[in-house]
């Protein structure tokens, strides 16, 4: 078997650096004095939002739910992205996540999605770049633009394999956003060091890449170095314990979106315009985020179907069967949160 080869430079994927390294080693070993030089006041949004898989009582797929949430995204202004965390990616089966992928194309008609290109592998396991390449064809032969989720295969050994890895997964398409996962969503996630980040903004078929880290400080050292290197890359927040993140540069693809897309666009909307209602609804809507991911994080999806059935837009609050649960007292929590959220929807 021939050894795994980090490309980097190697590449004509490789874009060539647009500051010498010596101000890139300035950047990623200096502290961040400052983070309120990031704010960036009036800026566009761009929103992107998991949809929560639903499920019914004999756990088979709710679609009818799920196709309703997904217009209901799309009707908001928001981006849909599914086979993510809160879809259950790691738990579902591949005729699922095939269905979930063909029942988007059809109802986005055009519009655009994100979707995950996962593949499930063990702690010793190579990386199968010939997965990762499948799963990429049939995301962007179904219209959507791929998000590479981690693996233990592509985020072991150095920083240089790993970001050769990605190199070769940029000759599989045209674009793509790639994905830091906290490992307290999924065993197999891995934060990168801040040299890794730097060097996938010189790959140039990654647009951006969303950041689940839920800390502050590794978010804003990477919207410094895109501001510096890249100023078109999106960082997507995947904060959902500092949703504004926003404020300071960020995107999102978050997770706890799928609980109010209306309500998300409302709070971009007045960002954008600079109402200061912003900060009141921005306010709510992260003490939802709070309590939806508390420890254990991973079963907030089980908090968003219990807050998604109290809004009446799926039929039923359970969760995935391998899923974890939340307690019963949870939906009268939420259920208070909903009533005060509601607020900002009225005339």
């Amino acid at each position: 078997m021939p050894t795994e080869k980090a490309l980097k430079t190697e590449s004509p994927n490789y874009l060539d650096p647009m500051n010498n390294k010596n101000q890139v080693d300035v950047l990623i070993a200096s502290p961040l004095d400052n983070p309120i030089q990031l704010i960036r006041p009036q800026r566009k949004i761009q929103g992107m939002s998991a949809i929560l898989l639903p499920f019914l009582a004999d756990n088979s797929v709710d679609w009818d739910s799920f196709q309703k949430h997904l217009h209901r995204t799309l009707a908001a202004g928001l981006v849909p992205a599914v086979n993510m965390d809160t879809g259950y990616v790691n738990l579902i089966d591949e005729p699922i996540r095939t269905e979930v992928l063909k029942r988007t194309q059809q109802q986005t008609q055009g519009q655009e999605f994100v979707a995950g290109a996962f593949v499930a592998d063990q702690p010793s396991s190579p990386f199968n770049l010939d997965q990762y390449r499948r799963e990429i064809t049939a995301i962007e032969g179904a219209g959507g633009v791929p998000i590479v989720f981690q693996s233990y295969g592509l985020t072991a050994g150095s920083d240089d394999l790993i970001v050769g890895r990605y190199q070769q997964l940029a000759e599989s398409c045209n674009r793509f956003l790639a994905f830091e996962l906290g490992s307290m969503f999924a065993p197999f996630g891995k934060i990168y060091s801040l040299q890794v980040f730097a060097d996938l903004l010189q790959i140039r078929q990654i647009e951006g890449a969303k950041h689940s880290s839920l800390q502050r400080l590794t978010e804003w050292e990477r919207l410094r170095l895109r501001d510096q290197l890249r100023p078109d890359f999106k960082v997507l927040t995947g904060n959902d314990l500092a949703i504004d993140m926003v404020m300071y540069g960020s995107d999102y693809l978050l997770g706890l979106s799928t609980c109010c897309p209306d309500l998300f666009s409302l709070r971009d909307h007045w960002w954008s315009t600079g109402d200061p209602r912003f900060y009141q609804l921005n306010d709510w809507l992260q003490y939802l985020g709070h309590f939806l991911f508390r420890p254990p994080v991973a079963a907030y999806k089980h908090g968003a179907a219990m807050f998604l059935k109290k809004r009446g837009w799926i039929a039923t609050d359970l969760t995935h069967p391998a899923g974890l649960t939340r307690p019963d007292s949870d939906r009268e929590i939420l259920g208070l949160i909903l009533d005060s959220l509601n607020e900002f929807l009225q005339p």
